[in-house]
């Protein structure tokens, strides 16, 4: 059944645009925050502390979907009362467990339980996978993302648009991969290689969290899937000094701290996206990518980072093929299965298009 009424959890910079969109969609929005929000919202917005299962059951009553853009942490919370509510659940998250969690409820969902519905995971699985449908028989996909300032200062080049805590999550968990059609995990920040996109030198190493379910599923089709982050060439050096021979990986709450108090956020960033699939096509072996640049946009007057419109306009972009009965109306969604046109047709969605 379709639905137009959906409630935000977190109006930070990424929850409150995606609850705009939402209401330029023409879905019935309340927004929640533990804040007061300065700025003047079109869509109603309430002050609430939603670490109660009980306020949160209370609050769900009223509304057919809930997205979190909360950290990672209180996600779990929130797909439990979703789940008791039997309301449609949508997140951003790239914690793991997590998501284990949230699998193992949609066994039992009355609603839609999507989480991973951000950049990575999120988009660029969505296009992992239209890349491998192009081929007979896929030998690799091999799947980076990066999240910088345009004018990067310091050695770490590096700026933290986003959440610390998921940042530092990424940085020190072990990474799910495929490798010679063996599911493993392995070590973060490493498997260093070089990229290069619009000429600018990047450096990728190995996060968690960025690809998904897509070892799951692709287990036994795909013999090589891995994800990386890409930053400006010596931060991964950096990191793991600050992190293994400082020994800040026993203290990420401070860790996080110090890295965003140091690197504030950047009005000026960019969204760099490198996905590359070979196998053979016809007897053929070849190799297709899907490579862009993403850059701030004006969004009905504002300006939004880039950060924050690709992964606000990615899970609208979902919320809205959920709504118009595009994708399956119960269970769990995996981000593979949502089809790449199909998500570009969308309203929210074209904004994808722009490069």
């Amino acid at each position: 059944m379709p639905f137009k009424s959906i409630s935000v959890l977190g109006l930070g910079k990424v929850g409150r645009l995606a609850a705009k969109l939402l209401h330029q969609s023409g879905f019935e929005v309340t927004g929640y925050d533990i804040r007061t929000s300065r700025e003047q919202l079109p869509f109603l917005a309430k002050n609430a502390d939603l670490t109660s299962h009980s306020a949160m059951l209370a609050e769900f009553s009223g509304t057919e979907a809930v997205l979190s853009c909360l950290p990672y942490q209180l996600n779990r919370g929130v797909a439990h009362a979703a789940h008791e509510a039997g309301v449609h659940y949508f997140d951003l998250t790239e914690d793991v467990p997590t998501t284990k969690a949230i699998i193992e409820l949609s066994k039992t969902s009355k609603g839609l339980m999507a989480p991973q519905c951000g950049l990575a995971p999120g988009f660029v699985g969505i296009v992992g996978a239209d890349l491998i449908s192009q081929f007979d028989d896929c030998r690799s996909c091999r799947m980076r993302v990066g999240a910088l300032p345009q004018h990067p200062t310091g050695h770490l080049g590096y700026a933290f648009n986003w959440s610390p805590e998921g940042v530092v999550n990424e940085y020190l968990n072990d990474c799910e991969v495929i490798e010679g059609g063996e599911r493993k995990w392995v070590s973060p920040m490493e498997w260093l290689e070089t990229i290069y996109i619009d000429g600018v030198k990047l450096e990728a190493f190995t996060t968690s969290g960025g690809l998904g379910t897509m070892c799951n599923t692709f287990l036994g089709t795909v013999d090589n899937i891995d994800y990386k982050t890409m930053r400006y060439p010596g931060h991964m050096l950096l990191m793991n000094f600050f992190f293994h021979e400082l020994l800040m990986r026993e203290r990420r709450d401070i860790a996080g701290a110090i890295l965003t108090h140091a690197k504030p956020a950047v009005d000026d960033d960019v969204v760099y996206i490198h996905v590359s699939s070979e196998g053979k096509i016809d007897g053929c072996l070849q190799r297709v990518e899907f490579v862009r640049s993403y850059r701030p946009i004006d969004i009905h007057g504002k300006r939004e980072t880039a950060i924050a419109w690709t992964t606000a306009g990615s899970v609208v972009a979902v919320i809205e093929m959920a709504s118009n009965e595009m994708l399956p109306n119960s269970g769990f969604l995996k981000q593979e299965d949502i089809p790449l046109a199909t998500f570009l047709s969308t309203g929210t969605g074209r904004l994808f298009g722009q490069s």
